[in-house]
């Protein structure tokens, strides 16, 4: 089944629930407005739908190939790469100054959705680029920028994530790779690193290593790590590419999905020490590769959304087509499956999910913009602290999204998802990693409630808490008939996440365990309240157009009173076992070795 970008949802989803085009108008200091976006948008959907998604299904079976050093892109790869790269999709919301768009990250968060739908093997690559760009606008010195960020932008050259070593994967603190000290002003770097993505590839002619490293004498654990940049050839003074340096992919892992997307070994510094500069300071490595982490956070949540939208697609048309039993009306022959109670859940679940995580990855993205280009400084400190307490939520719940859509959409197929001709079974290989990497979601749950809900003296959150409330009493007050139950479910929501968040608080001062066994129970509840709000506010807007006279969008209203009712009431279940704390847990050494 071929994948159709979902422009228009993706589109209505930054219109009424983001809020972007009053955000251009009163909020953002951006030099766009709506059309442009519209168009924009509509053409990323146009790009992946014909020249990204053909190359899915090909990627999953060949995968990338290592030999000798060198990885070969599955056929069609580099030339849909090339033509990506052409029409300026590396720069969405990169700086003009260095030749980007300089759109707001709401629309480069809409096209990591539509690349990662098409195919999320090929999409793996720009993500990683553009977090390295973050990292070096952010904090590398002016001739790096110069050097590096038009190519990086224009797609010519692309950006690695170098972090993790077989001892140091969510620990940092034993990281090992050694940074040594050069005569000229720069650093030879020396050790391994893996999981690198796309830390090899033949689709470009230069590729940029971000690589965390330790210098001699740094202080230890996290606080003695530094940031270096380390490229695959150096750079001549004439801006031309030079020798090779000193690293190299010794291996690519074989996994259970992302075939195409080659995840590598690599080795850095087995002759002289691979030639690398300083981003930022020596020993506040860890600060400049967190707006790295950050952006690549959100990216793979919005991953989950575009994966879960596929396999979304996929199952809905397999429904349609399908005959099995007799429908409800009765009538001879075998009618579709799309016809049984059964299978409409499962539909229904799928589409609303990936909405509600769609809607939670633009808030997100929304708090970002305002924290990079709000008109006030006091609208970029409160986007800033948003943004920060709503990342870790759009990783981990819309990758988790992401992982049960796909899944849901296996068990539509029935026997034939688990027959890999289908293609469905390549959704839940490809949305598996989504929830591990960029920050496994348990450490995202832990960050949400040791780090971001202290935030602003607990203000933020409180922020998040009435912003639920107020969408609720909306859809109370001015609601139709077609929400049903939707503001009462939405309403006991937000108050089981309130008294969960007061629950959590106390946890943090009188018992740490309490509060870590229930982290990520509260991510989960502040996913699935904030997203029916998400939902909620679509239903708004598409019962508002319907009274103007435009009723095509009034089945969002269906499809908010479907999560509320249907998905949304386990939400006091979940805050009953946060409160619980830790007691059930204070015996696992015993319940654990039983069943071993």
């Amino acid at each position: 089944m071929s994948y159709r970008s979902p422009v228009r949802d993706i589109l209505f989803s930054l219109k009424a629930v983001a809020g972007l085009p009053e955000m251009i108008g009163s909020e953002l200091d951006a030099d766009c407005d709506w059309e442009t976006i519209s168009s924009v948008v509509a053409e990323a959907g146009r790009f992946a739908t014909e020249e990204i998604a053909p190359l899915n299904r090909a990627g999953d079976l060949i995968g990338a190939r290592y030999e000798n050093g060198v990885v070969a892109m599955p056929a069609g790869f580099g030339d849909v790469y090339r033509r990506w790269a052409e029409a300026g999709w590396g720069g969405v919301s990169a700086p003009a100054e260095f030749g980007g768009m300089g759109l707001p990250h709401q629309v480069n968060v809409a096209c990591t959705e539509i690349w990662n739908g098409a195919s999320m093997a090929f999409a793996l690559c720009p993500l990683l680029t553009e977090g390295a760009i973050g990292a070096l606008k952010a904090f590398g010195s002016r001739e790096l920028l110069d050097l590096y960020l038009p190519k990086m932008i224009a797609g010519r050259w692309t950006g690695t994530m170098n972090l993790t070593e077989p001892q140091a994967g969510s620990d940092l603190n034993a990281v090992r790779t050694r940074a040594e000290r050069a005569g000229d002003g720069s650093y030879r770097i020396f050790g391994q690193k893996i999981f690198i993505t796309y830390g090899e590839h033949d689709m470009v002619e230069n590729i940029v290593h971000l690589v965390l490293a330790r210098l001699p004498d740094a202080p230890a654990g996290t606080r003695g790590l530094s940031l270096f940049l380390a490229p695959k050839f150096l750079i001549n003074p004439d801006g031309s590419l030079g020798q090779r340096n000193d690293l190299r992919c010794a291996s690519i892992e074989h996994k259970l999905g992302i075939h195409a997307s080659p995840t590598c070994v690599m080795i850095y510094g087995e002759n002289e020490g691979a030639k690398a500069w300083l981003i930022g300071e020596e020993n506040r490595g860890l600060a400049a590769m967190f707006v790295m982490m950050n952006a690549a956070r959100l990216a793979v949540g919005t991953q989950g959304v575009g994966v879960g939208e596929r396999a979304y697609q996929q199952a809905l048309a397999f429904a349609r087509e399908r005959r099995q039993g007799r429908g409800p009306k009765g009538g001879d022959g075998m009618a579709p499956i799309i016809e049984h109670a059964d299978v409409q859940r499962m539909l229904m679940t799928m589409k609303a999910n990936v909405q509600a995580a769609r809607g939670v990855c633009h808030l997100t993205a929304a708090s970002l913009d305002l924290a990079s280009h709000g008109r006030t400084a006091e609208a970029r400190a409160a986007g800033a602290d948003r943004a920060a307490l709503l990342t870790p939520i759009a990783k981990a719940f819309s990758s988790d999204i992401g992982d049960e859509a796909a899944s849901l959409g296996v068990q539509v197929h029935g026997g034939m998802g688990f027959i890999e001709e289908t293609g469905a079974a390549q959704h839940t290989r490809d949305s598996r990693i989504a929830a591990i990497y960029e920050g496994a979601n348990g450490v995202q749950a832990i960050d949400l409630v040791q780090r971001k809900l202290p935030l602003a003296g607990g203000e933020t959150v409180r922020n998040e808490i009435a912003g639920i409330r107020s969408v609720a009493r909306q859809v109370a007050g001015t609601g139709g008939d077609g929400f049903g139950g939707t503001a009462a479910v939405l309403s006991d929501a937000a108050d089981a996440l309130d008294a969960a968040t007061i629950a959590m608080r106390g946890w943090l001062q009188s018992d740490q365990e309490s509060a870590l066994a229930g982290a990520a129970q509260y991510l989960r509840l502040f996913g699935l309240t904030l997203g029916g709000a998400c939902l909620a506010k679509a239903g708004l807007a598409a019962e508002a157009l319907a009274v103007q006279g435009n009723g095509g969008e009034l089945a969002r209203v269906g499809l908010a009173r479907f999560f509320a009712e249907k998905l949304l009431p386990v939400a006091p279940g979940l805050a009953r076992a946060i409160a619980a704390g830790s007691a059930s847990q204070q015996t696992h050494e015993a319940i654990l070795a039983d069943s071993a």
